[in-house]
């Protein structure tokens, strides 16, 4: 239905090809670190104030109002950070269409990284594999030991749920 993704190119339109009703959002985490990567450290803590009137925006129009005053306040010293948001924006803005406890579900890869990172985890220890299925039964076993830790009911999930079921009507069986 919605697929996060952190911005690797090609990635949008693979994802179009095999799944084409599939709703895009790029991770809002991985546009900001982008973003900032060649800020200077004084002028950090006010671009990222101004900036985040863009992303924690109310819906799309305020969010595409405050990105504009943030272009007028930060242009001529980094013109290229607001012409960024401006061309990925279709993908960056997806999340504006559901409300608050949709939108937190959606804006970030964040606990994909962290479940890749348990799986890296569990096997960064081990030189060679003999056989691939030698691998498989690695990760299965680590993928066992995560869902463990991940057994925590999803605050507010019951809302989520019935927020997707409105917006997916026609995809989400029961």
């Amino acid at each position: 239905m919605i697929a996060c993704i952190d911005g690797l190119s090609g990635f949008t339109n693979a994802i179009e090809a095999v799944f084409p009703k599939t709703e895009i959002q790029q991770c809002i985490i991985h546009q900001i670190r982008n973003t900032t990567k060649y800020v200077s450290y004084k002028d950090i803590k006010a671009l990222m104030a101004d900036l985040k009137r863009v992303y924690a925006a109310v819906d799309e129009d305020t969010a595409l109002q405050e990105l504009e005053r943030f272009d007028e306040i930060w242009g001529e010293k980094y013109p290229k950070i607001a012409d960024n948001w401006c061309d990925k924006w279709v993908h960056l803005s997806t999340y504006f269409k559901y409300p608050q406890a949709v939108r937190t579900l959606i804006y970030t890869t964040n606990t994909i990284e962290g479940f890749n990172r348990q799986l890296r985890k569990g096997t960064k220890n081990k030189g060679v594999f003999p056989t691939d299925d030698s691998l498989f039964k690695m990760l299965y076993l680590a993928m066992m030991d995560i869902a463990k830790k991940w057994t925590v009911r999803r605050r507010d999930w019951g809302e989520i749920y019935s927020q997707l079921e409105i917006f997916f009507a026609d995809r989400i069986s029961y």
